[in-house]
C-alpha cells in the first residue's frame, strides 16, 4: 500500500502533467503560424514529458490524451 507521501507525490505529478497538456493545447490552438510538423513536435515532447513523470505509462497517455490532441490537429489543420 502506498504511503501518504507517495500519494501526494503522484497527485503532484498528475497536476503538473495536466498543466502541461493544457499549455500545449493552448499553444497549438492559438499560434496561427504554427505548422503541423511543429504542432506534432510539441505533442511528441509532451508525451516524452509524461513518460519521464510516469515511465511505462505510454499506453495510458495514448488512451487519455492522444484522442484530444488528435482532434485538435484535425480541427486546426483540417485533416481528414
Amino acid at each position: 500500500m502506498p504511503t501518504q507521501e507517495e500519494v501526494k507525490d503522484e497527485d503532484k505529478k498528475i497536476r503538473h502533467l495536466r498543466r502541461m497538456v493544457d499549455f500545449t493545447i493552448s499553444l497549438i490552438a492559438m499560434d496561427n503560424e504554427m505548422t503541423l510538423q511543429e504542432a506534432s513536435g510539441h505533442i511528441a515532447g509532451l508525451k516524452d514529458f509524461a513518460l519521464n513523470l510516469f515511465p511505462d505509462k505510454g499506453e495510458v497517455f495514448d488512451l487519455v490524451y492522444a484522442p484530444k490532441l488528435k482532434r485538435l490537429l484535425v480541427e486546426k489543420y483540417m485533416l481528414c
